[in-house]
């Protein structure tokens, strides 16, 4: 794959611009200066960078309650980002909704969302509009292996493939719901292998390679745009290396040993 030194710049730039924010911000949180939960997305960049990397400001994409890189990946202000965490009234939804409901739709932002899997059929009633209007838009759910077993997400994902909406399913697995490992909760090797039931193509991408990603993408995007099928991929690994949430600070043994032996984000 050969990138242009733009392109590189710019898959750098927002990696970087995500660690920083979550590396500045979640410390905060132990000081009492934000409200509410707060869920990093450190260690997890290289997905929303290398997805986001392909979309435009009209495009879409429901995010989660680890959502910040998603946002920063999508365009949102950083800065407007951290206010709406402190509960400024210059945050991105005037300090009214925290680190799990930031949203902008200027950037195409549905929301980041304390519900898991809520986003997931947002971002299907958004390519059921692009396809209604004939926008040209694609829609990207993102979601994580913890939403892979919600009802939610097997009834978007066969409204998507139905009426053939211009929807990506991407999972981001970083191995554990909370304290559950993910083989103790998943049927299938891969969340992705889970796409054939609903006869959408399904892929497994390494999520701590941006550039695998960026790759995957731009055929996904590509594919979208030309009215096919829905796809679904799995991002694994992806190495979230915070906790679970600012007010569950601790992290289980088998969590901490998979972190340790996980790779940096390349």
């Amino acid at each position: 794959m050969d990138l242009s030194r733009e392109t590189l710049i710019k898959l750098y730039t927002s990696m970087a611009t995500i660690r920083n924010f979550e590396e500045r911000g979640i410390p905060e949180t132990g000081q009492r200066a934000m409200s509410g939960s707060v869920h990093s997305s450190a260690g997890q960049e290289a997905v929303p960078t290398g997805v986001c990397a392909h979309l435009s400001d009209e495009d879409y994409i429901g995010s989660t309650h680890r959502g910040h890189g998603h946002c920063i990946a999508k365009g949102v202000d950083p800065k407007r980002m951290m206010a709406e965490l402190f509960g400024r009234s210059t945050g991105t939804n005037k300090g009214k909704g925290g680190s799990m409901h930031i949203a902008d739709m200027s950037k195409g932002m549905l929301g980041t969302n304390g519900v898991v899997g809520a986003s997931i059929p947002l971002a299907v009633g958004a390519g059921l509009t692009s396809k209604l209007k004939d926008l040209k838009r694609v829609a990207v759910a993102f979601f994580g292996d913890g939403a892979a077993n919600q009802g939610v997400l097997h009834e978007s994902m066969n409204l998507a493939s139905v009426w053939k909406l211009p929807v990506i399913f991407c999972c981001e697995n970083n191995g554990y719901a909370q304290s559950t490992p993910v083989e103790y909760a998943l049927s299938t090797a891969n969340v992705s292998d889970r796409a054939a039931g609903y006869d959408m193509p399904g892929i497994t991408v390494d999520g701590m390679d941006v550039f695998a990603v960026y790759d995957a993408a731009g055929q996904a995007v590509e594919r979208a745009g030309m009215g096919k099928a829905p796809l679904c991929w799995s991002d694994a690994p992806t190495g979230s290396t915070a906790t679970r949430s600012s007010t569950t600070p601790s992290l289980t043994a088998p969590r901490k040993k998979r972190i340790i032996g996980a790779p940096g984000t390349r």
